[in-house]
């Protein structure tokens, strides 16, 4: 299985062993992926920081933040972890498995970055730059500003002529002077996605990204 990751990645490990605990899920106890995660997201962040501010030389902070939150959201990271079929790698314990842990949008997303950090400290930067740049997609193909996908969702609902879609407040989380907030989105009854924000109407908007993705990622039309 350790091949087949390798393969996809377009990457060769000569430390395998850094691999099998990027993909070792923390149902298994000790020498799991948690420390690797913190280190991925980090080198993720900064890579694509990189890429931003070098192709959009024009644009102001803001806009970078946009276009990187779309790049590296859970959303992004568990579509990309799906394509390379990190899920069938994973190590996890009978119990997270029979729960669908193969495939949670959290797990596939935590996986990703600690198999990009395993990559970098196998190889270096240059080396998960290179993963970086073969596996996530082009930015255009997700380019759509964050601040509009509530409005991309409704487009998608409501092509054929169906109802929009509505939001709920679900939980808040976090000390009062910085709370987090939880929101899901529903669609002909059906919940479709959840996502948090530092304000209400932020979560919203992660919900909805969440859900455009999935959508995406399955290549189905959300009618079925």
């Amino acid at each position: 299985m350790l091949d087949q990751v390798m393969k996809a990645l377009g990457y060769t490990f000569r430390d395998e062993a850094l691999l099998r605990r990027a993909l070792t899920h923390p149902s298994m106890g000790k020498d799991d992926n948690q420390r690797l995660e913190f280190l991925g997201d980090a080198v993720l962040q900064y890579l694509m920081s990189d890429v931003l501010y070098r192709a959009h030389p024009s644009e102001r902070e803001g806009a970078l933040t946009h276009r990187r939150a779309l790049l590296v959201c859970e959303a992004a990271l568990s579509a990309i972890a799906r394509k390379l079929n990190l899920g069938e790698a994973l190590i996890m314990d009978r119990g997270e498995e029979l729960t669908g842990g193969r495939d949670k949008p959290s797990v596939l997303c935590d996986t990703m970055e600690a198999v990009l950090a395993a990559v970098y400290l196998d190889g270096g930067m240059d080396a998960a730059r290179g993963v970086v740049e073969r596996c996530w997609p082009d930015e255009n193909e997700v380019s759509r500003p964050l601040q509009d996908a509530k409005g991309a969702l409704q487009e998608a609902l409501q092509k054929d002529g169906g109802e929009s879609p509505t939001y709920e407040i679900t939980g808040q989380s976090g000390p009062p002077h910085a709370p987090v907030f939880r929101a899901a989105v529903f669609w002909q009854g059906r919940r479709l996605a959840e996502g948090e924000g530092k304000t209400k109407k932020q979560a919203e908007q992660a919900a909805a990204l969440q859900a455009l993705q999935t959508v995406q990622d399955s290549g189905q039309s959300v009618m079925i």
